[in-house]
């Protein structure tokens, strides 16, 4: 009973930003549990990587999208590629990430908006555009990924935090919204995990340091430890929680 419950085998899952960092992992861990994957990003090398390593673990078939969720215009094009290998999804889980790291002093124009289009838009609209097929077939998990900065204020992140910010009230809005129809919409909101995006931050021993510190377990987040509250929003196990922010931080921001 309880394997059924965090059983994800069968079905159609859409990973954005599944190339690399948290967006690759969330793309392994939903293939090594069955699910038909299909992996988006703009690197047709790196999900080619991605999904020879899945091949060699699982014996579930994945897919592969290049595309840019950050072109509003081509989102419906790009919604239409992500259902044709498998049909439509039924998780979608919006790993694409950008953060500019600009003072709040020296943001651009072109920083802000950028950050805002991969972070925010993206995951709104392209949910929207695959939003119809889960309404048909009463059932959905949409997974955003918020952020420490959703909450906590850092340097150089006006932009990215407002993104995130953004995020944790569209994860409600996105919930209200849809919920009534089988869809649940939820977010994980990492902390201090090593991946690309935070390369600056693990670059500097002595900074990694203070940040496990805070953390009420005392180390920094790996990646193996956001498999499991991944497949409980992805899966039956979650079906009474909508609208939520699940913070994998180690407890960072319960001090």
């Amino acid at each position: 009973m309880t394997g059924a419950l965090f059983s994800v085998a069968g079905r159609v899952a859409c990973v954005t930003g599944a190339s690399s960092g948290l967006g690759r992992r969330a793309a392994l861990v939903l293939a090594r549990a069955g699910a038909r994957v299909v992996g988006v990003a703009r690197r047709r090398a790196a999900l080619d990587a991605w999904r020879a390593e899945a091949a060699g673990e699982t014996g579930t078939e994945t897919a592969a999208v290049v595309g840019d969720v950050a072109d509003m215009d081509g989102l419906g094009d790009l919604a239409e590629a992500i259902a044709a290998p498998f049909g439509p999804p039924d998780i979608v889980v919006h790993a694409a990430g950008l953060n500019t790291r600009e003072a709040a002093d020296a943001v651009t124009r072109a920083g802000w908006e950028a950050t805002l289009a991969v972070n925010l838009s993206a995951p709104f609209f392209l949910s929207q555009a695959l939003v119809p097929e889960m309404q048909a077939r009463g059932w959905g998990r949409i997974v955003n990924f918020a952020s420490l900065q959703s909450f906590r204020a850092f340097p150089g992140g006006i932009a990215y935090g407002a993104s995130k910010g953004g995020v944790a009230q569209m994860t409600r809005a996105m919930a209200e919204a849809w919920s009534a129809h089988g869809i649940t919409v939820n977010a994980l909101g990492p902390g201090f995990f090593p991946t690309e995006l935070t390369a600056a931050v693990f670059d500097d021993p002595d900074r990694a340091a203070r940040n496990a510190a805070a953390t009420c377990i005392g180390r920094n987040g790996r990646a193996e430890d956001l498999d499991g509250p991944l497949l409980f929003l992805c899966s039956d196990a979650s079906a009474y929680v909508t609208g939520q922010v699940l913070m994998v931080d180690g407890g960072f921001t319960a001090r």
